[in-house]
């Protein structure tokens, strides 16, 4: 049973249990046995009489009564058998219990009312014609009684009405509450399938949004901190070459390697601290605008790396001074004014590839077509794709020259990363690659509606191709 009270394979809300035969409840078996046996009683008695005076054997009366009075244990299969039999022997006046349990019965059911309404009709001729005969004998009976015409029609309408009305009445109220009630409880029970359905479907929805936003966030904090990472390590190496030769620079710029390192781990702590408090918020409200706030996080990320990365890169090239006058509060200072603004832009392309060309990498930028303004979401990734490319140079092909290509086309933008084979004599920088840099950018650019191609080029060397619909610029 379910919890709207509708009625299921163990029977009905409150009733004990499913009753024998064709009553849905013992009560209701118990209660028809019991009128069964009153008009059994009834019947018997109004048998004898009738016997008397129709000058028959007393049994005829009897038997008459037995075999009429039982009739109201079927009297919810066959209502209309019910009330058949009771005009059947309205001559013989019997079953008054009978003929009102009967009507109730037929009027209460699920009878098409035409036939309520004729054997309804029926019932009051019958017990019209017989309640005038009896009325006319009964006054012809009494010669001091003279009523007027009109007494005894009015008279036998009256009682035919009494005996039919009120059963019939009261029968059709019950049976339109009844059917009332269990179009509420279907329409309840519906609507608590629906309910169950709709929450399925919401919890589905849910877990699809939160396995998109672990997506995304993975996504982001891969390409802020794995290129972040990367250039370190590449830093570091560098830093190796000129130790020796200049021992003061390579303090310093080891000072600026470390400053670096500190703030990625400041900002790699941030952003678990958005998980965790998303985490201890779930349990109240599964939509949580912390995915959102990750997200802004590692975009402000991206963008503060232009600072000191630029700086590292200059120790990397060896040779070449230092970035004097820099400062370890400027990461901090940078990342505080950076904060107010968006995510990456295509127009960071430039110093992301100085901060490549800086730290000895040969890299080519060009633009074709009149820059114009995109959505912040395909510059974003536009901006990613070149920034995880480049990545992927300095871990897997180091020395090699790079080719960067911005086309700005009718409503679209183009960009390629295209670098050689690895330069000889390079040493590997040993770095870890999981293989999510190609799948990530692959999702950025074909969920914003792109076309995204990678893979390795006749010379030796990988491409990685991107094409993005201009998308909504954003309003001034």
């Amino acid at each position: 049973m379910t919890a709207t009270g509708v009625r299921d394979a163990g029977g009905v809300r409150g009733a004990p249990g499913r009753g024998p035969w064709w009553w849905e409840r013992r009560r209701g078996a118990v209660l028809d046995v019991f009128l069964a046996v009153a008009s059994t009683v009834e019947c018997v008695f109004e048998g004898v009489q009738f016997a008397q005076e129709s000058r028959l054997p007393m049994a005829a009366g009897i038997v008459l009564g037995l075999l009429v009075g039982p009739v109201l244990l079927v009297r919810r299969k066959w209502p209309i058998v019910v009330v058949l039999v009771s005009i059947a022997v309205t001559p013989a006046e019997l079953g008054g219990l009978l003929t009102v349990v009967g009507l109730y019965t037929l009027a209460a059911s699920d009878v098409p009312r035409r036939f309520t309404v004729l054997l309804a009709g029926m019932s009051v001729a019958g017990t019209l014609i017989i309640t005038s005969l009896n009325m006319q004998q009964d006054v012809a009976s009494q010669e001091d009684f003279n009523p007027p015409w009109w007494f005894v029609p009015l008279s036998s309408v009256a009682l035919g009405l009494v005996l039919t009305a009120p059963p019939v009445l009261l029968g059709l109220y019950v049976g339109a509450r009844r059917r009332l009630v269990e179009s509420l409880r279907e329409r309840a029970d519906g609507l608590e399938r629906e309910l169950m359905l709709l929450a399925e479907r919401a919890e589905e929805r849910a877990e699809w949004a939160r396995n998109e936003e672990r997506t995304r966030i993975a996504r982001e904090m891969h390409d802020v901190v794995a290129h972040r990472v990367s250039l370190m390590v590449v830093h570091a190496a560098a830093l190796q070459a000129v130790v020796l030769k200049d021992p003061e620079k390579a303090s310093r710029n080891a000072g600026l390697v470390g400053d670096m390192g500190r703030q990625a781990l400041t900002e790699l702590r941030e952003m678990l601290g958005v998980l965790r408090t998303g985490e201890g918020a779930a349990a109240s409200a599964r939509v949580s605008d912390e995915p959102e706030r990750l997200v802004a996080v590692a975009s402000k990320v991206s963008r503060v790396s232009a600072v000191p990365e630029s700086g590292v890169a200059a120790a990397g090239a060896g040779a070449e001074g230092g970035v004097p006058g820099f400062a370890p509060g400027a990461v901090r200072a940078a990342a505080v004014v950076e904060s107010e603004g968006e995510g990456p832009s295509l127009a960071e392309v430039a110093a992301l590839v100085d901060q490549s060309r800086a730290a000895g990498t040969a890299v080519e930028l060009s633009v074709d077509g009149e820059s114009t303004a995109y959505g912040p979401g395909v510059e974003q990734t536009a901006f990613r794709v070149v920034q995880e490319a480049l990545t992927n140079v300095h871990k897997h092909a180091p020395g090699a020259a790079v080719r960067v290509r911005l086309a700005h086309r009718e409503g679209e933008v183009a960009v390629q990363v295209e670098n050689g084979p690895s330069a000889r004599g390079a040493a590997d920088a040993g770095l870890p690659s999981g293989g999510n840099g190609l799948l990530g950018m692959r999702e950025r650019v074909t969920g914003l509606g792109g076309v995204f191609v990678s893979g390795p080029t006749e010379a030796g060397g990988f491409r990685v191709s991107a094409v993005l619909p201009a998308g909504e610029a954003p309003q001034p």
